[in-house]
């Protein structure tokens, strides 16, 4: 654990002084500096409206989360039961995760217009996928004995998901849903970025039109934190369910 430790020190010591050297090469016009992003960041803790977009998108961000997980794995178990299904949409949820999501914002403003209801939805085509394709996959990985002891005591589809394929494909899930969240993270703040007056996509972007860089790399920053963290929080989970708690 020491030595984990001291990696991480290192390799976050490493990307520090990377960005330093990158800021004295390029500018402040260009980069900020490590110190001077910290210390706006510090301020904009302070600010109220800062807590307002925060507020904006962990809600936009919680909700969308939420609608990924569970329309994931539910998608994901009922294909990883039906074999057939399964086959069918496989390629069709593969070919939906690559497509750039982007390409459906119009779509999207089109149904639900501006505001919250569309950054929920674009955060959730990005989410709801990896996490119904790792379901799927995990479901099928599953091993043999499940599926026979299922159809022994005569289980339901929905009983035999419930009790036994959910738990014993628990860990591969939980992998789906720690890349789901990231995902759905990344297209609410898309979403903010394009069409939205309020969130810290929509204060990212209006720091970018007035090219204010120690605003851009503090938000940037505060977002990196709130994800490794999020990330970090998912893998501890992760890891609990692989060593059976």
């Amino acid at each position: 654990m020491r030595s984990g430790r001291a990696d991480f020190l290192l390799l976050l010591a490493g990307l520090v002084a990377v960005w330093q050297l990158v800021h004295w090469a390029v500018g402040p016009d260009v980069l900020a500096s490590p110190w001077s992003t910290i210390a706006r960041a510090a301020e904009l803790f302070a600010m109220p409206a800062f807590w307002d977009h925060a507020g904006a998108t962990a809600t936009a961000f919680a909700i969308a989360g939420l609608i990924s997980i569970a329309a994931g794995i539910a998608l994901g178990l009922w294909l990883g039961l039906r074999r057939f299904a399964g086959d069918v949409a496989d390629p069709i949820l593969g070919t939906l995760y690559s497509i750039p999501k982007i390409t459906l914002y119009p779509i999207i403003l089109l149904m639900f217009g501006l505001g919250v209801s569309a950054k929920i939805a674009f955060g959730v085509i990005h989410g709801v996928f990896p996490i119904a394709i790792f379901t799927m996959n995990a479901v099928r990985n599953v091993a043999p004995v499940y599926h026979r002891a299922a159809r022994v005591m005569r289980l339901t589809p929905l009983d035999a998901a419930v009790t036994i394929m959910a738990p014993a494909a628990l860990p591969e899930i939980l992998a789906g849903i720690r890349v789901g969240v990231a995902l759905t993270l990344l297209g609410v703040l898309i979403g903010e970025l394009f069409a939205a007056t309020a969130g810290l996509g929509f204060a990212l972007r209006r720091a970018m039109d007035i090219h204010a860089v120690t605003d851009i790399m503090a938000i940037a920053l505060v977002l990196f934190c709130f994800a490794a963290g999020a990330n970090a929080m998912l893998r501890f989970v992760e890891r609990w369910a692989r060593h059976g708690g």
